[in-house]
């Protein structure tokens, strides 16, 4: 293992997982990135180096430098490493020899992968992790530990999953996202998922996914509908649970609302009863789960309740107003409002018609400038597609006291109160909510 590398993007959170993951196992970091954030004052009190922006000052005596996604070869501290012949490398080509001693529980899929991720980090305290989220458990995306065992979201945005080295492969479902990747082929994305799984000595699928149905190899294979069943809610201090049975194997409680947490939360069990793991300690230690943050993350409860969540894709927004409207039925609120920041015109335009019918759920809808990713701008008459919700338009929100102000520009449009008010974006409408920006 390298002893010094340097990270450039590392405020970023799959990039910050890497970098603190490796300082547990005693490696020296340094990073840089082009703004302050809450990831970097978190990793500078760790005691890591970061320079701000990107300097080739910064590039000195290390072994490996390692980027993110979005950085570009002409980076100056790019250009610096190659010059000194420190070896450079994408975090996507990284994980291939960081991964490679490791026993792997890689967790890919469209949906849910950070929650069934962070379920078995809980199952499995002993194991180390790295997540594309914070749990809420243990306060971070990364569960520090020397143990050659390691829980890790595994990414098929960047095809980067193909270097997870997994031991074992938890899939909880295959839906066709980030297409750009490949090519807007179906075949090569299905063809990349088959790879993952064969790379894998072990599996856990759920075969309500019309594609993991079709996979032939020897798996552990959930079907929810008729494996999961006796699923009921029930709120603590306004916390959210779900109970539910797994046929076969006995009850469980998990943190959060919906038959998707049921169904991540199976996928879990299994994996872990898999691996020998007593299932009464295995109830115990999915207790310890009590979310994500940015997944129906409660920021503020009483009449007026907000929520934070990371949903930007249809099936997910689904589920979550789902998740939300059985919040309010047992809570006696009456209304939902959702804010809807859509992420990326290339989504958009991808997922239009699947858009237009997802808020059937919510009582009023409020949209957002979309949030653009670093994409060019495709002009959509959002009001014309989404007229059947009759929603609002606003620039920005910002949090103020106990409600939510919309504003168009500088002006105040008006309060959100006396509701269930949700976020639902995956750009910055995280920060707004909360009252950061």
């Amino acid at each position: 293992m390298h002893k010094k590398i340097h990270f450039i993007g590392i405020g970023g959170i799959g990039i910050s997982g890497l970098a603190r993951y490796l300082m547990a196992q005693g490696v020296q970091v340094s990073g840089s990135d082009i703004a302050e954030t809450s990831a970097l004052k978190a990793l500078k009190a760790q005691g890591v180096p970061i320079t701000i922006p990107h300097s080739a000052d910064s590039i000195t005596d290390q072994d490996l430098v390692i980027h993110s996604a979005i950085i570009k070869p002409d980076n100056v501290e790019i250009v610096r490493a190659r010059a000194l012949g420190i070896p450079v490398l994408s975090r996507s080509r990284a994980l291939e020899f960081i991964l490679k001693d490791k026993r792997v529980f890689s967790v890919c899929g469209a949906h849910g992968k950070s929650t069934t991720s962070a379920m078995l980090s809980s199952i499995f305290p002993e194991y180390g992790a790295i997540i594309g989220a914070d749990s809420k458990e243990f306060g971070s995306n990364v569960r520090a530990s020397a143990s050659e065992n390691l829980i890790f979201e595994a990414d098929e945005s960047d095809k980067s999953f193909l270097n997870s080295n997994p031991y074992y492969a938890i899939v909880p479902n295959a839906e066709p996202e980030h297409m750009e990747t490949y090519n807007h082929d179906l075949e090569e994305f299905y063809d990349a998922y088959e790879q993952f799984l064969s790379l894998a000595t072990k599996r856990v699928i759920n075969v309500q996914d019309s594609y993991l149905q079709s996979v032939n190899l020897k798996a552990t294979r959930l079907d929810p509908q008729r494996d999961i069943c006796d699923i009921t809610y029930m709120l603590d201090n306004g916390e959210p649970y779900t109970r539910f049975t797994l046929r076969g194997v006995g009850g469980f409680q998990v943190y959060g609302f919906g038959e998707h947490i049921a169904l991540n939360a199976s996928l879990a069990i299994l994996c872990a009863q898999n691996e020998g793991k007593e299932i009464a300690e295995i109830a115990r230690n999915l207790l310890n789960f009590k979310g994500i943050k940015k997944r129906f993350d409660i920021l503020q409860k009483g009449a007026t309740t907000i929520i934070d969540d990371y949903a930007h894709h249809p099936t997910e927004i689904l589920a979550t107003l789902k998740s939300a409207r059985t919040y309010t039925e047992l809570s006696g609120m009456k209304r939902i409002i959702a804010i809807w920041q859509p992420h990326k015109y290339s989504r958009l335009v991808e997922n239009l018609q699947g858009f237009k019918e997802c808020f059937h759920l919510c009582d009023e809808l409020v949209i957002l400038p979309v949030w653009r990713a670093g994409e060019e701008e495709v002009a959509i008459d959002l009001g014309a597609e989404f007229a059947h919700y009759q929603p609002t338009f606003a620039t920005h929100l910002k949090r103020e006291n106990q409600s939510i102000a919309l504003y168009n520009g500088t002006q105040k449009l008006r309060d959100l109160h006396d509701a269930l008010v949700i976020g639902l974006g995956a750009g910055d409408i995280t920060y707004q909510l909360r009252g950061e920006k």
